[in-house]
Parts: C-alpha cells; structure tokens; sequence
C-alpha cells in the first residue's frame, strides 16, 4: 500500500500524526516495479545553553579525526563520528555598546546581526537562521518551526545594561522586530504536536478525552489496528517503536502536571529540570520524525541565567558563577554544569540515532547546532565560539572530526553553509557572512 507523508490517523475527535514508513516512498514510473530511492527532508535545530563553556575543560587538543573527548565533551564520546567539534569562528557582531554582553551575544546568536541598544519598542536585530530556513522551506511541513525552551519572561522592559529583554529571551527572530516568542511548557508542546484535533470532531468528542484524561492513542486504535494490518513487518516495528513513546513521553508530562511543575522561571526547584528537558528533547525528536517540522530552536534558559542546579550540589547561580575569576572552585562548578548540559544534547543525539529512515538513521538527516551567546562567562568573549554540530544533514556534513579554523572565519558563514545543507538558497548571512564554510563536508 501507498501512504500520503501528510497521513494521520484518525479516531473520536482527534488527530495523531505518523512517523516516516517504507510505504511512503513513491513508486517508480509504471512497469519499474520496485520504490524509488526517495530521501528523506533534512532537518536543522538549534540547542542553546547560557552563559558560556568552561573552555579549558572543553576543547580537545587534536585536531582532525583523532580527537580526544574533553571532560566536558565525555558525555557526547560514545558519538563522536557523529559529531563535529568546531573551533576558531567568531561572532563578532554579538558584541554589544559597552556592557551588555548576554544581551547582545544572545540576539546575535542565530542572526549574526548586531542589534541596536534599547530598552524600549524600538528594537532591531536581523531574520534568524532557523526561520531564514522556514522562510525558504517551511510550507512543505504542518509547522514551519518549532520555537521551544524552558524559562520564559516577556520582551518588554530592560534585562541587560539598557538592552531589551527581547534581546535576552529570545534566539529566533522572524525579521528585525519580530522575536519568535517560545513555547515553555511540554504539556502545551504535546497537545500542540500531537493532540490535533480532528476538523470534523464535535464538541462533545473533544470535551469528553479531555474530561477522562485519555491518551490520545486511545481514541486512534481502530483506525490504527487496521493500517498496522495492511503494513510490512519493518514498518509494523517502526510504528510500534513509535506509539510506545508517544505514551510514554504523554504518561510522563501528565505526571510532572499532576505533581505540579516548577515556573519557568530564574530558579526552578532542584528535581525537575532534568524531565523537563528530557521531555523537550523527546517533543523535538517525535516532530522530526513525524515530519511535522524540520526547524526547531530551544533554549535551555535565556541568556545570562542565573538558575542554580542543586541537583548536581551546584547551589549558586549559573551566571553568578560564570564570573568565575580563574576561581578553581568556580571552575569546578562550571565543568559540572557544562557537562550535564552536553550531556542532555547527547541525549537528544542519540535519540535520533536510534530512529531508522531511509537507508540510515534520522540524524544522518539532521544538523544539530550547539553552542552558546559568549564563549567564556568571565571574559565575555564572542571569539572562538564553542560549537557542536552532531548529524550528517543528508551527506552535506562529515563529522567525526575536531575543525580548528586558524583565519578566525564568522559563525555566519556556517549559517550559511547549513541553508545550503538543508536545501535553501544563501551567499551571505549576517553582518559579516562572506559565503559557506568549505571544512565541513
């Protein structure tokens, strides 16, 4: 049988989108009799932690394809021929008009653009890369981009030295005054994805799943009992891989809203973060591969956060001990912290390592992007960023290899390179985009 990549399937008043399966490949022309080699989409996202990296504990000392996992990198090890560790690009434009740096680091982030100061109505940046891409490509998915994280806060008013608090909450940027506001709450997220209610659905239908607190799988078992019967033995495991953790991650979100979940705030409570970002990776990684969009952002906390990680015994704000001042003890602190958090990306990494499409795996379809607004949190530096880049983005990227770029060229001539990559047309990006990147394929 022949399926739409659109098809969903449908029961009393709701909607559950499908993963890719082998019976979504077209058919060659008439009397060829076998399907064609269709490749799957290509997918970007970007994951974003605040403060900058420990860079002592970060940057491998070789070069090339026999790089040597830093303390900070060791969680992502069990990876590294999927991963690209890129060393020597600079954002320069983040820089900001005197203090300011979270600020000014945090909306050049994915804009490379240096936006003017104020705290005001009046703020100016430039079209983020993820939404540069969903400007170009995202009409061919049911969401042009996901827009995610995990500490919220709105875009009026001054959080850094005179710079809007737009500036600091907000990394995706559809033009140069419209931030992409993020959506904070996995519950939403889910219901979003994955909770579509059907068009033709009563009232009535929709009022009585959500009176019961039914899983949304529930209400599609007949329509999906009698697809799973027309399947082959290969997509019949991959849809079964599928629902089991569609209810799994909805079990879970319904716990964390029955015990109630912290605010998405400077200073959640220590024992819920780690979930919540869980469930985010998981929320990310089923849009992927449901192919609901292919464009995703997520902040881990906004820039210059200050939230303490008591469950790593870190007590102390995050950005309070980025001023380390070649503090060991600070030092030591920021290393735990930086590697839990490679450690999260790790966990997304794998995650799609572990979904079949087409001849590979989902993240040979992907280019993940890791990084952060400054490189280091006591010098504010916006050279050298520290950058991960996990995925083969369908072949335009061969990972497995520690890149030291020696001319210092700009983060913005990777955004280019990665539109290209994911199918979209661009020569120059940014202030000081010059053109691709020619190191990584």
């Amino acid at each position: 049988m022949a399926l739409s990549r659109r098809s969903f399937l449908r029961g009393a008043g709701a909607l559950v989108a499908l993963p890719f399966l082998d019976a979504m490949r077209p058919s060659l022309a008439f009397g060829q009799g076998r399907p064609a080699n269709m490749p799957p989409p290509r997918r970007f996202l970007a994951w974003f932690v605040p403060n900058g990296i420990h860079m002592a504990g970060w940057t491998p000392a070789e070069a090339g394809a026999n790089w040597t996992p830093t303390p900070i990198l060791q969680p992502i090890a069990a990876f590294r021929d999927d991963v690209l560790v890129l060393t020597g690009l600079d954002n320069l434009p983040g820089r900001p008009e005197g203090p300011g740096d979270h600020a000014g680091g945090t909306s050049a982030f994915l804009t490379a653009r240096h936006v003017t100061k104020t705290d005001g109505a009046d703020i100016r940046n430039g079209v983020s890369v993820d939404q540069a891409m969903a400007q170009q490509l995202g009409g061919e998915t049911k969401f042009p981009s996901l827009v995610l994280g995990l500490e919220g806060g709105g875009n009026v008013g001054g959080c850094d030295s005179g710079y809007s608090c737009a500036y600091s909450r907000n990394i995706s940027w559809a033009g140069e005054r419209t931030p992409v506001s993020k959506e904070t709450s996995p519950r939403s997220v889910f219901d979003r994805l994955f909770g579509g209610v059907d068009p033709r659905a009563t009232r009535e239908q929709i009022e009585r799943r959500r009176r019961y607190h039914r899983s949304i799988l529930d209400f599609v078992k007949e329509d999906a009992t009698r697809l799973t019967g027309k399947l082959g033995p290969t997509d019949r495991a991959k849809l079964d891989e599928y629902f089991t953790g569609v209810r799994e991650l909805e079990r879970r979100i319904a716990t964390a809203d029955e015990v109630g979940s912290c605010d998405a705030g400077e200073a959640p409570t220590g024992g819920e973060l780690p979930d919540q970002v869980r469930q985010m990776n998981d929320l990310m990684a089923l849009a992927f591969q449901c192919d609901l969009t292919r464009f995703a952002t997520f902040m881990l906390g906004n820039g210059g956060s200050n939230r303490p990680f008591p469950f790593l015994n870190v007590f102390d704000g995050h950005h309070q001990i980025s001023h380390h001042q070649n503090n060991p003890a600070n030092h030591a602190q920021l290393q735990v912290i930086d590697t839990w958090e490679v450690e999260q990306f790790a966990y997304l990494v794998g995650k799609l390592k572990a979904i079949e499409e087409g001849d590979g795996t989902l993240l040979d379809q992907c280019a993940l992007y890791f990084s952060s607004e400054i490189e280091d949190g006591n010098a504010h530096r916006h050279q050298n960023m520290p950058i991960l880049l996990a995925g083969k983005a369908g072949g335009a990227l061969r990972p497995g290899r520690h890149i030291v770029f020696r001319e210092r060229p700009p983060v913005s001539n990777l955004y280019v390179s990665l539109i290209r990559a994911m199918g979209g047309q661009a020569d120059e990006f940014g202030d000081d985009g010059t053109g691709p990147l020619g190191e990584l394929a």
